[in-house]
């Protein structure tokens, strides 16, 4: 197999993906709005879950942090009682 067969295999291969995504209605025509990638057609819905994510995920970050920062100061008290 030469390189042009090769070349024109790959691209037949993608073509065929493309076409089979496309009938099964697989993600296609991505916007890229703020740090994540949103289909162009989505329903308000998926849109609202989204942001609902994004804002759970805001909030879990917040607790990890409160609870490390917790978990260096209980350290801290202890260290501080057994120097007595």
């Amino acid at each position: 197999m030469n390189p042009f067969e090769f070349a024109l295999g790959v691209i037949i291969l993608v073509f065929a993906f493309r076409i089979i995504s496309h009938r099964m209605g697989m993600r296609t025509g991505l916007d890229r709005r703020g740090d994540r990638f949103v289909e162009a057609q989505d329903s308000g819905e998926t849109l609202r879950l989204r942001e609902e994510v994004h804002e759970l995920k805001e909030r879990i970050k917040v607790l990890e942090r409160i609870t490390v920062e917790k978990e260096n100061s209980l350290a801290k008290e202890i260290e501080s009682l057994r120097d007595r």
